[in-house]
């Protein structure tokens, strides 16, 4: 293995890690990647890995080690400090399987023509009329009220008029003769 195959995690967005992984295994045709992590990023590493596993690459690659360690540096004070380290080996589980695979998902399917049906057209459907002094103007002119509002009260209202029912009518002379 090379160490162009290694992928440092730090503090950069989480996602250029996972791309990072899928593109070696993708485009620079890697058959072992492993991913290295410090101190507090160790997290971020098993996210990485477990995010690739999951959701990019599945069925694909495998976990095939885990090493922890601990690296010994002098810090700017001088003082000895020791850091936590965590590589994680992922290895591509095979070419020939994953090839397979790729070809056999619902995905890669090659995609069958859906049966043409034919399109009827129905007659539209009719209009409500509208009486002829509003027909004339138009929706966009401000309502007789001068209140600079669209004629839409109006029509509504005369649409109205010409759904009631008789009943209504008889209810409404009834109230206007008390």
């Amino acid at each position: 293995m090379t160490e162009e195959h290694a992928i440092f995690v730090g503090g950069k967005p989480f996602m250029n890690y996972v791309t990072a992984v899928v593109m070696q295994f993708t485009t620079k045709g890697a058959n072992k990647v492993v991913i290295r992590s410090r101190g507090k990023f160790i997290s971020r590493a098993v996210d990485v890995a477990e995010v690739v596993k999951s959701r990019f690459l599945r069925d694909q690659i495998e976990v095939t080690g885990i090493k922890m360690d601990s690296e010994e540096f002098k810090n700017r004070e001088g003082r000895t400090v020791r850091v936590s380290t965590l590589d994680i080996d992922l290895n591509r589980i095979s070419r020939e399987l994953a090839s397979t695979e790729l070809v056999e998902s619902p995905a890669e399917e090659p995609k069958q023509e859906a049966p043409v049906e034919e399109v009827v057209e129905q007659a539209p459907e009719p209009k409500p009329e509208v009486p002829a002094d509003l027909a004339e103007q138009s929706p966009a002119e401000p309502s007789p009220s001068g209140e600079g509002e669209p004629k839409v009260e109006a029509v509504a209202e005369e649409v109205e008029q010409l759904d009631e029912t008789p009943e209504q009518e008889e209810v409404e002379e009834t109230e206007e003769t008390e």
